[in-house]
């Protein structure tokens, strides 16, 4: 079910992304009077089309992994001379350029207001207040303690964890000092923290903030109680159910969830004697944990879930804004965003970040399918972010993606005469070589997380 789901939040997320990116190219086509023979979503055979009255097909194709809009020029085929003054081709440079453009600027308008939405109804979010600090960690040597909420990083306001994590990735590859503001329970001014860093995250893979840093994020107890079991996994197997509480594990007792967690993942294959509370009555029970990969470590896995806490009110945070402040924030957001996908990109390409961190269709189906069961807000997040990246990624001065044409279009506009038809042949055998290096790379990486 799980792997069905993943795939299905796959196909709504590209889906609606290319879409939305190649309905750019076609409106501004339109407007640019070129006349547009397909409008395709995926690539393939067409499983369904139809035809409007300008003539344009409108196609879903059988390989949702892309899309496409097939437009009059006189460079793909012969066209009757009635029809040339609608050929893309005889467009202006400054024409081709806006219908260019257009698609990965409408992935950027599909974040704002994915963005917006979430501003106006309201996220709600968890205040990132410290739970633990490891002793010797850099976190402890610059002096924050248990309890402190963290309001900012390097000055940037942060009003839940993942704007946290956001800050402190951001700054991968620091040297030098790191500024963390926090606050006291029962203070209202915040104290700044310097943590020392020396090449601040650089080649991990992936990166782990908050574990470098030395800090756990604060929880409410969790009690080793589940709250659900996976058909056919090993809690199953045992006869564990829903509501089971863990009370011990070969005789030792069991202190909470994690430890809980903590303690299967290292008896991966080994039968375990559970001592479990189900209905006021004790039980004995024999689990043996299945085993999976997990970072190049072999842990133990049993598919069961723990039943869901509530949170203090005091550590929750609603963050809401009305309709016009609203804008502001999604565009600010939206920027954020994108630098920090530029910014990705650039240490990438000099090495602070491990290329293994390229994600693939596996990866994304995976975060789709997660954030999909997480909720409608969740979803909604990662699909913005995921139209940035698709909005940069597309813009890059790489021949066969819409930045490489940009290239050659701007080159005419300040020559005075497009690019030579050969230098554009090899410019296409450079990029078409450059993208399926980075596909097969994404692919390799994302078999390896499996």
């Amino acid at each position: 079910m799980g792997a069905i789901q993943n795939i299905l939040a796959v196909i709504v997320v590209l889906g609606l992304l290319i879409t939305f990116h190649e309905f750019g190219h076609f409106w501004v086509a339109r407007r640019c009077g070129v006349k547009v023979l397909r409008f395709s979503v995926g690539f393939g055979k067409p499983l369904w089309s139809r035809f409007d009255r300008h003539g344009t097909e409108f196609a879903v194709a059988a390989i949702p992994l892309g899309g496409y809009v097939k437009m009059l020029d006189e460079r793909e085929g012969p066209v009757a001379p009635e029809e040339q003054h609608r050929a893309f081709n005889r467009k202006s440079v400054w024409a081709r350029i806006a219908i260019v453009i257009a698609g990965p600027l409408a992935n950027f308008l599909l974040a704002l207001i994915a963005y917006w939405l979430l501003f106006v109804a309201g996220t709600s979010t968890v205040v990132p207040v410290i739970g633990d600090v490891a002793p010797g960690s850099p976190a402890a040597q610059a002096g924050l303690t248990t309890g402190q909420e963290v309001v900012a990083i390097q000055g940037d306001r942060t009003r839940s964890w993942e704007d946290v994590n956001l800050e402190l990735i951001s700054r991968i590859g620091l040297s030098g000092t790191l500024d963390v503001s926090v606050r006291g329970a029962q203070s209202t001014e915040a104290q700044v923290h310097r943590v020392s860093v020396d090449n601040w995250l650089a080649q991990q893979d992936p990166p782990q903030p908050l574990q470098t840093l030395g800090v756990t994020p604060w929880r409410p107890e969790m009690p080793a109680v589940l709250g659900q079991v996976l058909e056919g996994e090993a809690a199953a197997q045992a006869g564990l159910e829903a509501g089971d509480r863990i009370v011990a594990i070969e005789g030792a007792p069991v202190e909470d969830w994690l430890d809980f967690v903590e303690r299967v993942r290292q008896r991966p294959g080994e039968t375990l004697a559970l001592r479990v509370e189900r209905d006021g009555e004790l039980q004995d029970l024999a689990l043996t944990p299945g085993s999976r990969e997990v970072e190049g470590e072999t842990v133990g896995y049993i598919g069961a879930g723990v039943e869901p806490v509530s949170w203090p009110e005091e550590y929750r945070r609603e963050i809401r804004y009305g309709p016009l402040a609203a804008v502001g924030q999604s565009v600010s957001r939206t920027a954020e965003m994108t630098v920090l996908t530029l910014d990705s990109i650039r240490k990438m390409l000099v090495g602070l970040i491990a290329p293994s961190n390229l994600s693939g269709p596996i990866t994304i189906a995976r975060v789709a399918g997660d954030t999909a069961r997480s909720g409608m807000e969740s979803f909604i997040s990662f699909m913005a972010y995921l139209s940035i990246s698709l909005g940069v990624l597309n813009l890059l001065p790489i021949p066969v993606l819409d930045g490489g044409h940009l290239a050659y279009y701007l080159i005419e506009a300040v020559r005075g005469r497009p690019v030579s038809e050969t230098v554009q042949a090899v410019g296409l055998r450079i990029g078409l070589a450059l993208v399926g290096t980075l596909m097969v790379m994404a692919l390799y990486f994302d078999l390896m997380r499996l």
